[in-house]
């Protein structure tokens, strides 16, 4: 049994993951803006944290640390997705996407390595739109970029820290989300949350995979 912590945990995939975690029989932790009101039902522990926010994050680390609670896997699923014209883009959007995909992540990751078991390993989300030479798609400069720089930030953090804990990121296709609904009106996803879900859990819960500083893309149903 593992004790798993998962960010934006308070739908789609973040939640799938969370909830077929459990079922599984592993002990899991949701931390998301809102919580999801299925959390409680579910036996899952939730706090409502936005990775933005150092205070609430600092608060998150306290709790679990108080409680003599240490992680085995983080999987780093939250985001925000803004599409829009490049030439429409500000500084503001910009600033947006990254908080949440590259700075609020990277905050987040570095309160809670001191819990995080040296034998365990922090799973970071990106997109197949952020891999090297894949596809791209007009209106997602920002996050595109965002998700390309996570890539690299897992990368370096894998030589940084030698396997203990291990950084692997999964680059995802596209999922049928509310986020990608309002990103892309009238498309259907080929793959549900509950399906990615268990495909992320399957790479997490591995026993015999020892990768480190890789980036494995989950492609199925991207975008066409």
């Amino acid at each position: 049994m593992k004790t798993i912590l998962v960010s934006g945990s308070s739908s789609g995939i973040g939640f799938a993951i969370c909830e077929e975690s459990k079922k599984q029989g592993h002990n899991v932790i949701g931390i998301s803006r809102n919580i999801n009101s299925r959390a409680t039902e579910l036996g899952i522990r939730s706090y409502s944290v936005d990775v933005t926010n150092q205070n609430q994050i600092n608060e998150l680390v306290n709790n679990l640390t108080s409680g003599n609670i240490t992680i085995d896997i983080l999987i780093n699923n939250a985001g925000l997705l803004i599409k829009d014209k490049f030439r429409d883009t500000t500084d503001d959007t910009f600033k947006k996407v990254y908080d949440v995909n590259v700075f609020g992540l990277a905050n987040l990751t570095r309160a809670l390595l001191p819990i995080i078991n040296t034998d365990g390993q922090v799973i970071n989300i990106s997109s197949i739109g952020g891999v090297n030479t894949s596809k791209k798609f007009p209106g997602l400069s920002a996050y595109a970029s965002s998700k390309g720089a996570l890539i690299t930030l897992t990368e370096v953090l894998a030589e940084e820290y030698r396997s203990r804990p291990r950084f692997n990121c999964l680059a995802l296709g596209s999922v049928k989300t509310k986020m990608l609904a309002e990103a892309f009106p009238g498309y259907e996803a080929k793959i549900m949350p509950d399906e990615m879900a268990k495909q992320i859990l399957d790479f997490a819960f591995d026993q015999n995979n020892t990768r480190n500083g890789e980036i494995i893309t989950l492609d199925k149903g991207n975008l066409e």
